[in-house]
């Protein structure tokens, strides 16, 4: 097709989806762009072409993507489709006679509400017993109600710590996944009935109903007391000063509620970013790894004299923890998702062996997160897994009691959710705060000792945003096309190429480098952002020895990368 023809392709199917676009906001933005284009604007032609060349791909991860018109966006159209189209999956596989169930949360980002109700409009338009989530709630709440409730599925409109200008439909599945994201070959399925509603009718033609209920406050009731149970406070938490900030997401009223209820001290909370707000206005981007993001929670704990930061993301699934360090830039520094995740892994380890339940009790955590805990895991007779990256690998990991992401993801409590959980988490960590406070010392010392007794683990991360995507794809094939010899003065020793699946692992889109004397590259896409992910790791004999070896890696890694861009 010439570019003449694409355009004007382009702008017939434009045309076609503002006729079913039931949202005025999106179709006064396309019939903008289709007016510029119609008069020779070669930008508005580009961002037809943009919104309408394909469209959002449904894989593990759901939806994801910016708000706006077209198939390459997120909006009221494409969410229709994909709850029309997860109808079909679940009525596909439901057994005879069974009216499947399913559950619809979301959070506090521009159209959530919108989305949810169109879903569960839809859901319950198919005949289906739909029931959406009283109010705006934390992920983790969603995933505890798919389980609490016995539902087939569980939607959570979210985009987690993207953007403030994105979205996203996240689903879990029911019954045999027990409450988990989904896995292949769900998504393919999923995907194949959503190409098949987009193309057989609008969606102002899908059947609705009025007919949903909403999920009762008890099963919120259910899930705060089960995470509050996770770490009920010692006597070490009396006069705790913290601070909690929810980044302008939904965490606060929940987590509020748990630490009352396991008798811990009230947050001091950051105030400019506690209650909900979808242009997250004091950040430029709503995660808590990303710089800047907790520049308010260090200045509140400075000024508040705290002694400890716990912050979610603005879906509550995530966790940052932030501890007071002379050394550090502004005397406060935030743990890595690793150093947070080994410590938990250390207390669920402890756990499963007083409670003498140890056989079969596993550890896990993705490929790409330290491998301190497969230490702590042999050191207590624990199995262990490493998986690919997400939860929907790390839950369902034979026999879990604790698995952990270096991208400040926790699930510490499997038996109440299948998925990351920023609240329980800071819970559990509220709770070794309190049992270290109990004798004297800090999260900083647990982290001494935790190098003294598995090993001195050193991470670091590179992560590169881009424009292109197909960037990220051009550096990924160059890699496999003649892959590296050292990475800077280090011999790489074995590589291992997960395209086709590694030992227990199914196929990924990773490259796995290991080096002399133990460390380790890995290099992947990002599933949610544009962004190119490499993680460092290695060990050493001391703390300064470990750091030598990662600056060294992390610098021929760099130059790799410059190599290749």
């Amino acid at each position: 097709m010439s570019a003449p023809d694409a355009a004007g392709g382009f702008a017939a199917a434009a045309r076609d989806w503002l006729a079913q676009d039931p949202d005025p906001e999106t179709r006064a933005e396309l019939e903008a762009i289709l007016e510029r284009a119609d008069a020779g604007d070669a930008a508005a032609s580009a961002e037809l072409a943009d919104r309408f060349d394909g469209r959002l791909e449904f894989g593990t991860a759901g939806l994801r993507g910016e708000l706006g018109a077209g198939p390459q966006r997120m909006n009221r159209v494409l969410v229709a489709q994909a709850a029309a189209g997860l109808a079909g999956y679940l009525r596909e596989h439901a057994p005879a006679g069974r009216t499947p169930t399913v559950v619809v949360g979301y959070d506090g980002r521009k159209n959530s509400d919108v989305f949810a109700r169109d879903s569960a409009e839809i859901f319950a338009g198919a005949d289906f017993d739909a029931v959406l989530l009283p109010r705006l709630l934390p992920t983790p709440v969603l995933a505890f109600a798919v389980r609490a409730l016995g539902a087939d599925a569980g939607v959570m409109v979210t985009a987690s710590h993207n953007p403030p200008n994105d979205n996203g439909y996240k689903v879990y599945l029911g019954g045999a996944d027990d409450g988990s994201q989904i896995v292949p070959p769900a998504d393919g399925e999923i995907a194949a009935h959503i190409a098949r509603v987009a193309a057989s009718a609008p969606v102002s033609e899908l059947p609705r109903s009025l007919a949903y209920r909403t999920v009762p406050e008890s099963v919120v009731d259910a899930y705060v007391e089960a995470t509050s149970a996770v770490a009920p406070a010692v006597a070490g938490a009396e006069g705790l000063r913290w601070v909690y900030t929810a980044l302008h997401g939904v965490g606060a009223e929940t987590l509020g509620r748990i630490v009352s209820t396991a008798g811990y001290p009230a947050p001091i909370v950051v105030a400019e970013q506690i209650q909900p707000d979808a242009a997250f206005p004091t950040v430029a981007f709503p995660n808590p790894e990303e710089p800047g993001a907790m520049d308010l929670a260090f200045e509140t704990a400075r000024r508040e004299n705290a002694e400890l930061i716990i912050a979610n993301d603005p879906d509550a699934d995530r966790l940052a923890v932030a501890i007071p360090d002379a050394d550090a830039d502004g005397g406060w520094r935030r743990l890595t998702g690793n150093q947070v995740g080994l410590l938990l892994g250390w207390r669920a380890a402890r756990l499963v062996a007083a409670s003498d339940a140890t056989e079969g009790a596993a550890l896990a955590c993705s490929l790409v997160s330290s491998p301190g805990l497969e230490a702590v895991a042999t050191h207590y007779g624990l199995d262990f897994h490493a998986t690919l990256t997400g939860f929907k690998w790390i839950s369902r990991a034979p026999g879990l009691a604790y698995g952990f992401e270096e991208a400040l993801g926790y699930l510490v409590n499997p038996g109440t959710v299948r998925d990351k959980d920023g609240i329980s988490a800071a819970v559990a960590i509220l709770g070794l705060v309190a049992e270290a406070r109990a004798d004297g010392r800090t999260l900083s010392d647990l982290l001494t000792e935790f190098d003294e007794t598995f090993g001195y683990y050193a991470s670091d991360q590179i992560s590169v945003r881009v424009d292109d995507v197909s960037t990220i794809a051009r550096i990924m094939a160059a890699l496999r096309a003649q892959h590296p010899a050292r990475i800077g003065e280090t011999k790489v020793t074995r590589v291992d190429d997960l395209l086709e699946g590694s030992g227990d692992l199914p196929p990924g889109d990773v490259l796995r480098y290991a080096v002399k004397g133990g460390g380790r590259l890995i290099v992947r896409p990002s599933g949610t952002e544009p962004k190119l992910k490499l993680y460092l790791d290695v060990r050493g004999d001391s703390a300064d020895a470990a750091r030598t070896r990662l600056d060294a890696l992390s610098s021929g890694a760099r130059a790799l990368l410059d190599s290749l861009s």
